[in-house]
């Protein structure tokens, strides 16, 4: 997925690849990633690229050079029946155009649930979300928040020594 071969045209000094689930769920429906949030304005109001070459794993030059052609310019592609890509200039922006993908995906999935989706925003309105909210501090800023979520995560989950537990042990 990260190899030489994963060209796409313009600098990419990050790729992030996923079996998100939502994203997986989504791209099996065949149905167009509208823009009814801000996450899928990342896209300016066109279709997420799909990369339909293979539902298993990229792993020759030629099915590399395929997944990259298919992304294009495009943040992320969904790979049906396997997951996402997403590519970025930086780290940050490639995280944040996986987890923008995924939670576009989940809200579609959330409101197709509860009946027909019937508004989503227009491709004038979406390009000028996506230039509000997805400018390099945006995705960056985004990018830090989910560091320190993790962060805390992990320092809240750290493991049990045996001198923790002996006293609920008496």
């Amino acid at each position: 997925m990260g190899s030489p071969s994963m060209r796409t045209g313009r600098p990419v000094t990050c790729t992030v690849h996923t079996h998100a689930v939502s994203a997986v769920a989504f791209v099996a429906l065949g149905t167009a990633l509208r823009p009814i949030s801000h996450d899928e304005s990342l896209f300016e109001g066109e279709d997420v690229p799909r990369f339909q070459a293979t539902g298993s794993l990229v792993s020759t030059p030629e099915l590399g050079k395929a997944l990259a052609a298919d992304l294009g310019g495009a943040p992320a592609a969904l790979m049906p029946k396997h997951g996402l890509v997403a590519a970025g200039r930086t780290v940050p922006a490639a995280v944040m155009h996986a987890v923008l993908l995924e939670r576009a995906c989940a809200v579609q999935l959330t409101a197709a649930a509860a009946g027909e989706v019937r508004v989503w925003s227009g491709d004038a309105e979406a390009s000028a979300k996506h230039a509000e909210c997805w400018a390099d501090s945006q995705l960056e800023a985004g990018y830090r928040y989910l560091v320190r979520r993790a962060a805390a995560t992990l320092a809240a989950a750290r493991p049990l020594t045996p001198s923790a537990i002996e006293p609920t042990l008496q």
